[in-house]
């Protein structure tokens, strides 16, 4: 079982404490790479991030928080599916949690791109939208950050850190200086941004990049044993990380709204135009460059804490023989999942490359965007359904016997009383579900609905088909292999 460990069972080292939980939480969930995307469907979309505070962000914070009193160690998602629905849905469900950062850790790399060469000035914003650059410089990033994560956590926290300070500081800029603007000279922003469009498809698919962009609070839990003291810190970590990503979402999207006019918002530039037209009418406009250099530490950061995050559940796969073992191998200097680490870089490389086939740099984005959240959402359905499972099941605990009263106690405690564990798996789960179907809607950047509806379904499809491929003929074929070389050497090991 992940997270139960033994004498022979590979140690990590526990690094991160309640400041480095609640740094990672802020930088994980609020990513302004997904601002720029949702805010270009107006004003109506600040309704939809109401909503997914409400219904989905919420029900996330109370079920991270029981799912790790419950099942406490590596693996979070993986782990937690495992043990409520079966062998199976767990490592489908960390198969997808860790597949779909292979799609949104590129993102990630391109957003980099579109924002770091404003550092240089704006005369080179163009190089944005040269392909060849755009993939030279993501994949030196990514080779940068897995390289960094290797040599482990307690240097790899210190990205997530500085991104998350990063973070912070870019968000904050960006909504005083929207605050100073309209209370010097308004907004051209309308009571009827709010109203919903005739044609709401590009703002559904909006609403599935919004669920998207409010995961992260089980991030910790992947690395459920390298926490110090978790069942003390988790709590206060998740309230505090929610409380300040939620906030900054709500005010960088009306920033956003009140700067720049939502049928010129770039996916990748987006902020970055933002903070440009809004320096200038202030009159600081050399802010820009120093803006550029924070967003791209802080990009760097979330681009480290998926990277670690998601490598984390290859690792226990591996450890429980769902995948090679060799994926479950810790470096022997820095403790580490370094196998896990190299092949998801190696993964990510190729789908950069496949990816930007026949495509410019922002519609690839929005592809391995869309595709990600697909697959992101996944593991949410397996997390509010266990919650949803476990509140059920407590409403009946009275009529369990001496023995399974026994055995439910065995994997823990829980925190929170049955009813809120059935709302909030009731509302997670209808949330999450819609959010999937939704991003199957093409967003406006998309010129071809017909290659992106092939690419969605036969990429969803392919990853849920290779997890089955793994599970089923993968482990049984290794099962086969290695059940009679166990049953020789026990017939060795015993007395003649």
């Amino acid at each position: 079982m992940p997270g139960a460990q033994t004498e022979s069972t590979p140690h990590l080292a526990r690094a991160l404490g309640r400041r480095d939980l609640v740094l990672l939480f802020v930088v994980a969930v609020f990513n302004l790479n997904v601002v720029p995307s949702i805010a270009a469907n107006g004003g109506v979309t600040v309704w939809l991030w109401i909503a997914s505070l409400l219904f989905f962000f919420w029900p996330q914070g109370i079920a991270v928080i029981e799912l790790a009193h419950r099942y406490p160690g590596e693996g979070g998602v993986y782990l937690w599916a495992k043990e409520v629905f079966g062998d199976f849905h767990g490592f489908l469900s960390g198969w997808c949690y860790w597949t779909n950062n292979m799609m949104y850790v590129p993102t990630v790399m391109l957003y980099f791109v579109g924002v770091s060469v404003f550092v240089l000035g704006p005369s080179h914003a163009s190089l944005a939208d040269n392909k060849t650059f755009a993939v030279v410089t993501s994949l030196i990033l990514l080779a940068l950050l897995v390289g960094l994560n290797i040599v482990g956590l307690g240097v790899g926290k210190w990205i997530n850190n500085v991104g998350s300070i990063g973070t912070s500081i870019a968000a904050v800029t960006l909504i005083c200086l929207g605050i100073v603007v309209w209370l010097r000279s308004g907004t051209t922003l309308t009571a009827a941004d709010f109203h919903f469009p005739a044609n709401a498809r590009s703002v559904l698919n909006s609403f599935g990049v919004i669920c998207f962009g409010l995961v992260g609070l089980e991030l910790a839990s992947v690395m459920g044993d390298e926490i110090k003291e978790p069942g003390r810190v988790l709590p206060g970590a998740v309230a505090w990380g929610g409380l300040i990503s939620g906030s900054l979402y709500l005010l960088a999207t009306l920033t956003l709204l009140i700067a720049v006019n939502r049928h010129d918002i770039n996916v990748l530039e987006g902020t970055i135009q933002a903070v440009q037209h809004l320096a200038q009418q202030v009159g600081i406009g050399w802010l820009l460059t120093p803006f550029a250099l924070m967003l791209s530490l802080s990009i760097a950061g979330i681009g480290s804490a998926w990277v670690a995050g998601s490598a984390r559940i290859p690792f226990v796969a591996g450890l429980d023989s769902c995948l090679p073992s060799w994926l479950g191998k810790v470096h022997p200097r820095y403790h580490t999942p370094y196998a896990a680490l190299i092949v998801q870089f190696l993964i990510s490389t190729a789908l950069v490359l496949i990816s930007f086939l026949g495509s410019g740099v922002q519609e690839t984005f929005q592809r391995l965007l869309s595709l990600a959240v697909v697959l992101q959402l996944v593991p949410f359905l397996y997390m509010f359904g266990a919650v949803l499972k476990i509140g059920i099941l407590e409403r009946h605990a009275a009529s369990l016997s001496p023995v399974e009263r026994r055995d439910r106690k065995a994997v823990g405690e829980g925190h929170y009383s049955k009813p809120i564990l059935i709302l909030a798996g009731t509302s997670g789960l209808v949330m999450t579900a819609l959010g999937m179907v939704f991003a199957f809607s093409p967003a406006q950047q998309i010129t071809s609905v017909g290659k992106y509806e092939a690419w969605m379904i036969g990429g969803t499809a392919g990853f849920i088909g290779l997890a089955v491929f793994f599970f089923y003929v993968y482990g049984r074929r290794k099962s086969l292999i290695t059940e009679p070389a166990v049953v020789t050497a026990r017939q060795a090991e015993e007395p003649s």
